[in-house]
This record gives C-alpha cells, sequence and structure tokens, in this order.
C-alpha cells in the first residue's frame, strides 16, 4: 500500500482509488452490489469527511492513491468492553479459567487496588490499544458496587472528556441484580451514574425476587431518564431466563427507552420452544443482543482435564432471521474473565465469523462489528461508508474476505478525520509499577 502514515489531505482532496468495500456497509452503492459481498469503488476524503463513494473508475486524476483492491472499513465500534477491569492478569490472574474464580479474583483485586489512579491508567492503555487497532465509538461496563462506583465513575468521566474526539465513550453501570440498593440509597446510587452521564445496567442471574428487582431497576432508569444496558445467562444453565425477564419486564412497563443484553448463553443449552418463546418477546420488546465470543469460550464449559463441548457463544442467527439486531463486542481484556484481548475489533470479528459461522453468505454480518452498534450508541451516522460521513476508515492491504479472515492485518491503516493515525500500540511494560514488577 502506498498511503504511508503522516500523510494527510491537507486542503486538498484525496482519492482512495480502486478500493473494496463491504457491500453491508455501504448503502449507497448496495443496489449495485448484485450480491457481491463486497464493491469496488473510489473514495474521495476532503476536510475531514468522505464526499465521494463512487463505482471503481471514477475517481483518476492527481493525488489518487491507488489501494489495489484493498477493503476500507469504516472505523469499528465495540459496544461491550470492561476498561476498567483491564489489564489486571499480571497482578491477578484465574488459576483455573472458570467464571466463579473470576468473580471472585475481581471483586478481591477492585477491594484492593481499584484507585482513581489505578484505574485512569489501565483504561488509558486500553483505549491507546483500541484506537491503534480502528475503534471509534466504545461503550464500557463500569463495575458500580458501592463504594466502588464513587471511584470509577469521576474517572470515567474525566476519561470520556480527554479521548473525545479520538475514541468516543459511553458508560454503564454493572452492579449484580442481588446487590441493587433499595428506596433512597438506590436514588442516591443512580444520581452518581446520571451525573456522570452513564447508563444504567446490572448482571442478571436466577434469583427468587428477580422480577422485582428488574422491575426497580427498570423504574429508578424512568426516572433519571436512562437507557438500560445488561449482562444476562452468563452461564449454561437452561433454567436461567433473564433474558426474557428483562423483555417481559420491558413490554410490562413500556420502558421509552433503549435496551441492550450481552451474552444470553443460557440460550445455547434450552430446547427450541423455549428459545423461540424467548426470542418472540426480545423481537416484541425491540432489544438489541451483543455476543461476545471471545470472553464466552474462554470461561464456559471448563473443566479440568476435560475439553470443552459447549461453548455459550449465543444463538446470533435466529435472532438476525428474527430481526433482532446483533453486535459483535470484545467483552473482557486480560483479566481474570479473559486472559487474552487487546480490544481489536477485526480480531473479535474473525473468531465471530469463524465460531459463528457467519460467512456462506457473507452476509450483513461486518455490520456487527460497525453499522449496527453505532446505533446502538445512538451514532447511526457512524459505522457505515457514505458521503458525508466522518473520513474515520481502516484501510487494509486484503482485497477480499478470505485475506481479511486468513491474517491479523498488522499492517493495517488507520484514518481518523482524513487524517492517518501514527498507529503504535502501547507497551505492557507501561504498567508494570501497578503490578509491583
Amino acid at each position: 500500500m502506498v498511503w504511508r502514515p503522516g500523510l494527510s489531505a491537507g486542503d486538498r482532496p484525496v482519492r482512495l482509488i480502486d478500493a473494496h468495500v463491504p457491500a453491508a456497509l455501504c448503502p449507497a452503492l448496495a443496489a449495485v452490489a448484485g450480491g457481491r459481498e463486497r464493491i469496488a469503488v473510489d473514495i474521495t476524503l476532503a476536510d475531514g469527511r468522505v464526499v465521494a463513494i463512487e463505482p471503481a473508475g471514477q475517481a483518476r486524476g492527481e493525488g489518487a492513491t491507488d489501494l489495489d483492491g484493498g477493503l476500507v472499513f469504516p472505523a469499528f465500534a465495540d459496544v461491550h468492553t470492561h476498561l476498567d477491569k483491564g489489564h489486571i492478569w499480571p497482578r491477578t490472574d484465574n488459576p483455573d479459567g472458570r467464571f466463579g474464580t473470576a468473580l471472585n479474583a475481581c471483586e478481591i483485586d477492585r477491594r484492593q487496588n481499584w484507585t482513581a489512579e489505578d484505574v485512569r491508567r489501565r483504561m488509558d492503555f486500553a483505549l491507546r490499544a483500541a484506537e491503534a487497532h480502528g475503534t471509534r465509538l466504545i461503550r464500557t461496563h463500569i463495575d458500580s458496587s458501592p463504594p466502588q462506583h464513587r471511584i470509577s465513575w469521576p474517572v470515567f468521566a474525566a476519561m470520556r472528556e480527554a479521548w473525545r474526539g479520538r475514541v468516543e465513550l459511553q458508560g454503564v453501570a454493572l452492579i449484580g441484580i442481588d446487590e441493587l440498593p433499595e428506596g433512597s440509597d438506590l436514588d442516591a446510587y443512580v444520581s452518581v451514574v446520571a451525573d456522570h452521564g452513564g447508563m444504567l445496567g446490572a448482571a442478571v442471574y436466577p434469583i427468587d425476587d428477580l422480577d422485582a428487582r428488574l422491575k426497580r431497576l427498570f423504574d429508578a432508569a424512568v426516572r433519571f431518564g436512562l437507557d438500560l444496558d445488561f449482562h444476562a445467562d452468563e452461564a449454561l444453565d437452561p433454567e436461567a431466563h433473564g433474558l426474557r425477564r428483562i423483555a417481559e419486564t420491558a413490554l410490562e412497563t413500556g420502558f421509552p427507552g433503549q435496551i441492550t443484553v450481552g451474552h444470553a448463553c443460557s440460550l445455547t443449552v434450552q430446547a427450541d420452544d423455549e428459545v423461540c418463546r424467548t426470542l418472540d418477546v426480545v423481537a416484541r420488546a425491540g432489544i438489541t443482543v451483543v455476543t461476545l465470543p471471545l470472553c464466552n469460550l474462554y470461561l464456559q464449559d471448563r473443566h479440568p482435564g476435560r475439553t470443552p463441548r459447549l461453548r455459550g457463544a449465543t444463538i446470533v442467527q435466529e435472532m438476525a432471521g428474527r430481526d433482532i439486531p446483533v453486535a459483535i463486542a470484545s467483552d473482557n481484556t486480560r483479566d481474570p474473565f479473559y486472559a487474552y484481548g487487546d480490544l481489536d475489533m477485526l480480531e473479535v470479528y474473525r473468531a465471530a465469523t469463524r465460531i459463528l459461522h457467519l460467512d456462506h453468505p457473507l452476509g450483513d454480518w461486518p455490520a456487527a462489528v460497525t453499522r449496527v452498534p453505532a446505533a446502538m450508541m445512538g451514532e447511526p451516522g457512524r459505522g457505515i461508508l457514505e458521503t458525508g460521513a466522518p473520513a474515520n476508515l481502516v484501510l487494509f492491504r486484503a482485497r477480499s474476505f478470505s485475506e481479511l479472515l486468513a491474517r491479523g492485518q498488522d499492517d493495517r491503516i488507520v484514518v481518523r478525520d482524513g487524517v492517518v493515525l501514527d498507529r503504535v500500540l502501547p507497551d505492557y511494560r507501561e504498567l508494570d509499577d501497578l503490578f509491583g514488577a
């Protein structure tokens, strides 16, 4: 590729010729795709925006940069992460890789170590990695069990401002549904979240008074004018119906906001009639779903000395068949819930394609890491390639999806507002002093 880091369009248009764009992400030309996965185009950038997308062969001339058939994506959107947990693995690992161990390890680490400075530095490290990989929008869940909410939310709000224009951030309060405060304590808790521009959420699992607690959380969200984003059924438990209960509560209350639910692993071990019952009510409630395949595969069905049979990544194809919006996201990075990861949405998309068979045909699945999560985050103009959109792009040498998904694409070029980003991944050694190294 001849377009090198550091090159800026300046006051002249830049023409990217002989590019390929995913048909699912270029609505203006989708009609001429003829069922193809990608479309050959020329793209013109000026003043930090896309000013033209035309069939290939239209934008020749001075200033043209030949991409030689390379794929161009809009910037990625990652709608479910945990920036506050990230990169604590060197300090607190998971000795058996199981879900319960991860919960206990993170709780201990949080109580002992999550000062404002500790959270800030690990968040900043993760954001620099995400930016270098080509992500522009991130929603992070924030562990908010009191008193941590009074430490982490001010840090998050400061990070959101510091990163504005580079990576746009949203935050969701995460608390176990059985830990949810009551009465005036609940309003005090929600006030902290609302005052820092956050959303409400909870981890939902089978408990006796689940319906009452969900209703309490929904009511609080209405009072404070907040959207909801849940973890639900993050286990291979056929008796876990949190996703359905959330959807039923949404319909019963007429909740006016947006509802997002992540995980839904239990659907993979339930009978077909139970699954259909849940998906029908989820579709009626207008809920969006996020699958987290890397973290789910790491934690689910893990037993010493036994190869896992059940992997937990939820049933996204059936959801898409009911027009339930589905996004794919990173989830945890280098913490007890997932020992690996780097907030690289291409890595996540590659893995999801293989794990969930999101190919043959490829269909609209590239939108699950771009257009769909951007819309979930209230940014419908992002995550697509269209005239007038910000010139936030990721350029690949790969010419086809087979090439794109075969390698890690470490030579990708990230364009922000029409300028090539100097992609430098942060060095893990930067955090050594947090771990006593």
